[in-house]
């Protein structure tokens, strides 16, 4: 494995990592915010059923990462 790719991928099993990747999610939970905003104005239910499954994917993605911090927070605490 080259040098860039083990340092990318030992920072995304990171504490840094980990929070920047909840960031990123939740930033995506603006536009599904936006999208179903619009949908619901203009009446689209289908428009609003892919913003709620959208949604729903957001969460369980930072549900993940949530899960993934408390993993690593524990290797901390055993490593001590």
């Amino acid at each position: 494995m080259s040098g860039k790719l083990a340092k990318a991928k030992n920072f995304k099993k990171s504490k840094p990592g980990t929070y920047l990747s909840i960031g990123t999610t939740l930033f995506g939970a603006v536009s599904v915010v936006k999208q179903a905003k619009k949908a619901k104005g203009e009446h689209d239910t289908l428009q609003l059923v892919d913003a709620i499954v959208s949604a729903a994917a957001i969460a369980t993605g930072v549900a993940l990462l949530i899960r993934e911090l408390r993993r690593l927070s524990d290797d901390d605490v055993l490593a001590d």
